[in-house]
């Protein structure tokens, strides 16, 4: 059940010292802000959500779920003994392993360090990461991202992404800023060969000025190139990655979006990853850059002429409902998006006559996920009972179909029908090559870190000691140690 109190006490981090400390949830002002004290380094004060009103909103999508069955941790104190511990509430949905800290760039909002000592895990580490990732009950992990430092410069890549797929993971990605795809047509191809599924390219905008601001030079060329040679060797499925900060690129994020939906052959989505703080920083300058999943949303609207607005998108839980339904219909458990209603955020929008029309204005979704849910909770798990709550959905439908609002070119009805009906991965493509899918995702940095949120968390690394360690706590409390113990 969604919390009736939005106002609140949680616990948090103290950005200096990392210690677990009380923190306020509180409203002013219409926006949403934590404060906490640390007894020995003082008062803090972070914007947490700048919309009140949305913030409601995506609390109403709160859910659970029963996390893993087989957990590793002890529970010593979250997030110090993360490993996952038996209070983490979501499996793994997508699993991180560093390949490397090695990278042929130095990002200064990056979360990974390439300085100093190399840490750079062996293939039988790997595998065995893997291995602990697809061990993981009641559910498997069904995706695992390749990350760094920058995973490229593995020269035996296509190998560990081979063994990715014979060991059944159903999605497998990698974290890249494209520069060694742009170099090599080859590498590309190698890469397609050997059954990589996604590529998340580094993206921080459509001209020089956020590359050199960022990065330290003009990459937009450099991204192009990549995107050319990708396309060429057969990838089909590329996300745009985008670092969003105030005064860097937060002008361009309707410009990226335009690029993609330009781009829809070989472009899939956009994940928008406003600005964590990973490292020590001045209250002035978390100001002047903060930019929060409403404020996406918020310049979404400002530069695309209300062509997407902050009601087009819900949080990630919004879609708790199909996973049960998955569950249900198959028998057994499916990997299941109960996380924090305040990690992220998405839709999918639909292009018609250069036009970009998000399926909210045709489709009643908020009907829809709530005619699922009633028919799920009916669900007593005979057969007859599977085939009257299937029957029951996938008659209602067009109810939440308004067919003169949809694209002229699109049946949305029957298109859903098809997902619903079969639920094969050929449907479920036909919908995503027809459609581009926008997110954001905001990951916690010390000074907004809520560990409500972070148990959660459904993003997570593999490690070599055999531990998975969620994303926000791996990045601001593990790191560290785990590289300095199994680094070279």
């Amino acid at each position: 059940m969604p919390p009736t109190n939005l106002e609140k006490t949680v616990s948090s981090l103290c950005p200096i010292c990392l210690k677990v400390v009380p923190a306020q949830i509180v409203q002013e002002d219409g926006r949403i802000y934590m404060q906490k004290r640390c007894q020995e380094h003082g008062d803090f004060r972070e914007l947490y959500w700048s919309d009140a009103s949305l913030y409601k909103k995506f609390n109403r999508y709160w859910c659970n779920d029963q996390g893993l069955t087989n957990s590793r941790s002890a529970l010593n104190g979250c997030p110090l003994d993360c490993g996952l511990c038996r209070n983490h509430l979501t499996g793994t949905l997508l699993g991180n392993i560093d390949l490397t800290n090695r990278c042929n760039m130095a990002c200064p909002v990056c979360f990974a360090d390439a300085g100093g000592r190399i840490y750079e895990p062996t293939m039988d580490q790997i595998r065995e990461m893997m291995r602990s990732l697809r061990a993981e009950r009641p559910v498997p992990c069904p995706a695992v991202q390749f990350s760094g430092g920058e995973p490229t410069l593995r020269e035996d890549l296509p190998e560990i992404i081979a063994a990715a797929k014979g060991l059944g993971f159903s999605q497998i990605q990698i974290a890249t800023n494209g520069i060694r795809m742009a170099e090599s047509l080859n590498f590309c191809k190698r890469l397609e060969k050997s059954g990589l599924n996604t590529v998340y390219l580094q993206f921080d905008g459509v001209t020089a000025e956020p590359y050199k601001v960022v990065r330290g030079r003009d990459l937009f060329p450099t991204k192009l190139k990549a995107l050319d040679n990708m396309r060429r060797a057969g990838q089909t499925s590329v996300v745009l990655v985008p670092t969003m900060a105030k005064g860097v690129n937060d002008y361009q994020a309707g410009g990226i979006v335009r690029f993609a939906s330009q781009n829809l052959d070989i472009v899939k989505g956009i994940n928008f990853q406003p600005v964590a703080f990973a490292g020590r920083i001045e209250q002035e300058e978390r100001d002047e850059k903060r930019i929060t999943i409403p404020d996406l949303m918020i310049l979404l609207e400002e530069q695309m002429d209300n062509e997407i607005t902050r009601d087009d998108f819900y949080p990630v839980p919004f879609v708790f409902p199909i996973s049960q339904l998955i569950t249900a219909e198959r028998g057994s458990p499916q990997p299941s998006f109960a996380v924090h209603p305040c990690c992220g955020a998405a839709t999918y929008v639909y292009k018609y006559n250069g036009h970009l029309v998000p399926i909210t204005r045709f489709i009643d979704v908020e009907g829809l996920m709530e005619k699922v849910r009633i028919e799920v909770e009916a669900f007593n798990g005979s057969s007859l009972s599977k085939l009257k709550m299937k029957g029951m959905i996938l008659k209602e439908i067009p109810r939440f179909v308004d067919e003169s609002r949809a694209p002229g070119d699109l049946s949305v009805t029957k298109m859903l029908l098809r997902v619903l009906r079969s639920g094969t991965m050929d449907s479920v493509r036909e919908f995503h090559n027809r459609t581009l899918f926008l997110g954001a995702m905001h990951f916690q940095d010390p000074y907004n870190m809520d560990l409500e949120r972070l148990q959660r968390c459904g993003v997570h690394y593999a490690v070599p000691d055999g531990r998975i360690i969620p994303f926000c706590s791996y990045n601001n409390v593990h790191r560290k140690d785990v590289e300095a113990r199994f680094s070279k």
